[in-house]
């Protein structure tokens, strides 16, 4: 009788002990089916492109949806190449700061120092950390006269700052960008990923334009366009898979010492950006930082529908984990221009992976 209770027993604890070690796998496979099922809708819009999400150096999460060629219907694939738009800011900021450590470029220096025909009186007011977090009131598209604001006084986005941290970049070593960014990604392990030239370009997934007015038609990007001064803030090609390779090595100090890092991830100006939060986060060196979330995130997005693309990068540094979407889609709709991306964000938030 006693051997018949202690058996009933065992088998009831082995039942409980069953059932909640299912019910946990359950639980943590749950973003997974959640993603999967987002990025099927059509409403407000279609998802196009590939979400890869990693931690600790491993992948958790994989999916490639959507065409590369409509009249073809090639569907997109995990290891195709996109723009890394805004996101190859923290490239080019890297390579700033390799070079800060190597004594070649000083972060407080006016940028007159590297860039002696810039003609403008304000090149001795402009430094490279202003460059770097956009706070050097230098106008967005063009350079003037007149700068927008004082340096360091305000936020303005600025591509032309990064076109001009690449001159500086080649002014201090001797090198080209192209060649800065070639050797940088080498090292990393980053064998899919390149600065743009002919033969290369040729390699990156088609992309689509989709207009407000009628947000069912795919209208096939045929020029890209951006020219190449621009790549430094702007255009780099990329795969998730690398994207991952480069968050695990720059967050993990693989790339840079630890005192170049916290200086790209500190911050002295804030700006608002809706993906991130309602208020105002942090901007650090080509980096958004939201340090007063519940989860400290790290990140930048890249967006251009005349180029056809939309990208988010996320890194979770406590947690270990990247958030990764690309499309080769983007549309006019600024309301809708992050919907994937922001859903996918918080699935990943309320997922035990960040619990």
């Amino acid at each position: 009788m006693k051997y018949l209770i202690k058996t009933i027993f065992l088998s009831l604890i082995s039942a409980v002990l069953l059932n909640c070690n299912s019910t946990k796998t359950v639980s943590n496979n749950n973003f997974s089916q959640k993603i999967d099922s987002l990025i099927q809708t059509e409403n407000p819009r279609k998802f196009n492109g590939v979400v890869l999400i990693s931690q600790k150096g491993k992948t958790v999460y994989q999916k490639a949806y959507g065409i590369s060629d409509v009249d073809k219907n090639i569907k997109v694939k995990l290891g195709d190449h996109f723009s890394s738009m805004s996101i190859a800011k923290q490239i080019t900021a890297t390579l700033v700061m390799l070079e800060v450590e190597k004594g070649t470029i000083d972060l407080n220096a006016p940028i007159k120092k590297y860039l002696k025909n810039l003609k403008y009186d304000w090149a001795e007011k402009v430094t490279v950390h202003h460059l770097l977090n956009n706070s050097s009131g230098i106008d967005s598209w063009e350079l003037k006269e007149e700068l927008l604001f004082e340096p360091g006084a305000q936020f303005k986005y600025s591509n032309i700052g990064y076109a001009t941290l690449g001159e500086i970049l080649e002014s201090a070593t001797g090198k080209s960008y192209a060649h800065l960014v070639t050797e940088l990604f080498a090292q990393q392990g980053m064998k899919n990923s390149f600065y743009p030239n002919e033969t290369n370009q040729k390699k990156m997934v088609n992309s689509f334009f989709v207009s407000k007015e009628n947000d069912e038609k795919f209208n096939l990007v045929k020029e890209f366009p951006y020219a190449s001064n621009l790549f430094p803030g702007s255009h780099l090609l990329v795969t998730a898979e690398d994207l991952a390779i480069w968050n695990h090595h720059l967050h993990n100090g693989k790339i840079l010492r630890n005192e170049s890092y916290q200086k790209m991830i500190n911050y002295s100006i804030t700006n608002l950006h809706t993906l991130f939060s309602e208020n105002e986060i942090g901007y650090g060196y080509g980096l958004r930082i939201n340090d007063k979330a519940k989860n400290f995130e790290i990140g930048h997005t890249g967006f251009s529908p005349p180029a056809g693309f939309t990208a988010v990068n996320l890194y979770y540094p406590n947690e270990k984990l990247s958030i990764i979407v690309l499309e080769n889609v983007a549309t006019d709709n600024f309301d809708i221009a992050y919907y994937f991306e922001s859903e996918i964000r918080k699935i990943v938030l309320e997922s035990e992976l960040l619990k």
